[in-house]
């Protein structure tokens, strides 16, 4: 018979289990595809069984690392694109589909090797006075089955109506209604567990992300206590429009995760809109914003899409070819974490989804979505990206104005021509000497060798750019 255990030992024991378990519980979850050579998609308004199949078809094999998905909690009835960001409730039903149809696109696009990312709409509930949502739940303003009640709302007494007003002020930003949708108290200790709650559920589901819808609108403290209740780490990154004019910064938010880079695409606006690349030879480096490895970059997103242009204009997939050539340099740029739109077309701003599916059963999109992210160029630049991760910027060359061509180290090379007319030139390069494959102009099933890229001995290569167009390769291609 085995002599007993001290007490004071099996205590110890009972200790480091539950550390152990603690620590278990507090690892991160699912993040492989996040670094420096990843890219995700924002499949907006897709049905949680077009983004499955989609996952499987074309997202898994083109090495896209995730998708950012449309908000998955009950919202207000109508056919508006903005109805999904008024909640009424928690459950996971919505013009997306059921949860069970939720739980199975997770699942499957898991094993194709993408990752779920859920817009979370946890600042505020609806706008709407009082009604019955998608699911059936029977609601009224700052009363919803959540539950939620009158107390657990802020009410910030200003301007008669509670609305901000001035975004220069910091406090009212984040205290008042943000064009009256009723704003919860996120301060508040209940409302703190009820918001992780539902998080929680979404990660028990295997959803290994969440953008966080308005987290300007939060006190960055109130959002840190919230994640610190999900027993786990999933991906951050949150919505902070900060363009460098108002007294909420991105920076504020960076100790809860990456956060939204407003800037980027602003700036990707002004180089191809003006045929300037010269200024994007120092992109993501000026004082203000965030650092690399914490933000979210793109050319657009779903609210800029439908913004009047005005003091902050981006590019669109209106804009055609200025579009894409904006796609290949930032997937080709190593700043952030790149996030490719992926839209349906509209004519006004309030204008719902397309009632067709984005990919008929040939595998082409309909004429009602724009699927940005099967663009060829952009969905070769995936790749790109992928092979050239890590790797520095090297041999920038500002052959005139509005063309440029840079290397990825050893890894990778670019050429991009924003003008009106043609040009060649002779640059340097960093890959090794060798005939390469543009990928671009050139696919697997189209290898015309006229296409082709001859790195020369003394590594430099011959370039011809059309107006409006680019080329790219890396060493996976080498002929």
């Amino acid at each position: 018979m085995s002599p007993k255990k001290p007490t004071g030992y099996i205590v110890l024991l009972v200790m480091l289990f539950f550390l152990a378990l603690y620590a278990w519980m507090k690892k991160p979850v699912h993040l492989e595809g996040v670094g420096p050579g990843a890219t995700f998609v924002h499949l907006f308004e897709w049905t949680w069984p077009d983004i499955a199949l989609e996952c499987e078809t074309f997202l898994g094999p083109q090495g896209y690392s995730a998708v950012q998905i449309s908000p998955p909690q009950e919202h207000v009835t109508g056919e508006q694109w903005w109805t999904r960001y008024q909640p009424v409730s928690y459950q996971l039903e919505s013009r997306g589909g059921t949860r069970v149809e939720f739980e199975e696109m997770v699942r499957r696009c898991r094993a194709a090797g993408v990752e779920i990312y859920a817009d979370a709409v946890i600042n505020h509930m609806s706008g709407v006075g009082e009604g019955v949502g998608v699911a059936g739940s029977v609601y009224g303003r700052y009363r919803y089955p959540v539950p939620y009640d009158f107390d657990e709302f802020h009410h910030c007494g200003r301007h008669g109506d509670d609305s901000i007003r001035n975004y220069q002020d910091a406090w009212e930003v984040r205290n008042c209604e943000l064009v009256k949708l009723t704003d919860l108290n996120t301060g508040d200790e209940g409302v703190q567990g009820k918001i992780a709650a539902y998080l929680r559920d979404l990660v028990g589901t295997g959803v290994a992300g969440f953008r966080v819808d308005a987290a300007k609108h939060m006190e960055p403290a109130d959002l840190a206590a919230i994640l610190d209740l999900l027993q786990a780490k999933p991906f951050i990154f949150q919505e902070v429009i900060d363009r460098s004019n108002e007294p909420i910064t991105g920076s504020e938010y960076a100790a809860n995760g990456h956060v939204t880079e407003f800037k980027y695409g602003m700036e990707l606006f002004t180089a191809f809109s003006e045929r300037d690349l010269s200024r994007l030879q120092s992109l993501g480096s000026a004082a203000g914003w965030m650092p690399s490895g914490l933000a979210v970059v793109f050319v657009d997103n779903h609210d800029e899409q439908r913004s009047d242009g005005g003091l902050n204009p981006v590019l669109t997939y209106r804009e055609g070819d200025a579009y894409e050539l904006a796609n290949i340099f930032m997937l080709a740029w190593p700043y952030g974490y790149p996030r490719i739109m992926s839209s349906y077309r509209f004519s006004e701003h309030g204008q719902g989804p397309p009632m067709t599916k984005p990919v008929d059963d040939q595998g082409n999109c309909s004429a009602e979505w724009v699927c940005e992210h099967r663009n060829p160029a952009i969905a070769a630049m995936v790749d790109f990206r992928a092979k050239t991760r890590g790797q520095p910027v090297t041999g920038w060359t500002q052959i005139d104005t509005s063309a440029i061509a840079f290397s990825r180290s050893d890894s990778g090379f670019v050429a991009i021509n924003a003008g009106n007319s043609a040009v060649t030139a002779q640059v340097p390069v960093g890959l090794k000497p060798g005939l390469y494959r543009d990928l671009l102009r050139n696919t697997e099933s189209d290898n015309a060798e006229g296409d082709d890229l001859l790195v020369g001995e003394d590594q430099t290569v011959t370039i011809s750019l059309p107006p409006m167009s680019a080329i790219a390769t890396h060493k996976g291609v080498i002929k």
